[in-house]
């Protein structure tokens, strides 16, 4: 089995890109083409810090009906209208009530 294969899948916000690449180019004093294009989207994108994303995630982990993945999604959008929650669900086959997303909006809000 090739190390591809036997590594798992791990969801990471914009910020924490930030942080990883930031610190890349720290240490090793280049990035490579791709690397600073995410780094670039990642700074666009990343309006809160890596502590409050941990803690945001965390707070959303008690809703059963949000995935890894939507989680994440969440923390860098930070959505801040229930159109916006709707749209990050829109490909799921999930049909969010309006305290679902009420509740998004309001867990979301307290890290603005």
């Amino acid at each position: 089995m090739s190390e591809v294969s036997k590594m798992a899948e791990e969801y990471i916000s914009a910020v924490k890109v930030k942080e990883l690449l930031t610190e890349a180019g720290n240490t090793r004093g280049e990035l490579n083409n791709a690397q600073r294009a995410a780094l670039m989207q990642s700074e666009a994108t990343a309006r809160i810090s890596v502590d409050d994303t941990k803690v945001l995630i965390a707070e959303l982990e008690e809703l059963d009906f949000i995935t890894d993945f939507i989680k994440y999604k969440i923390a860098d959008i930070l959505p801040k209208y229930p159109e916006d929650v709707r749209a990050i669900f829109s490909k799921e086959r999930i049909n969010l009530e309006a305290d679902d997303v009420n509740k998004i909006i309001e867990i979301v809000g307290k890290h603005l």
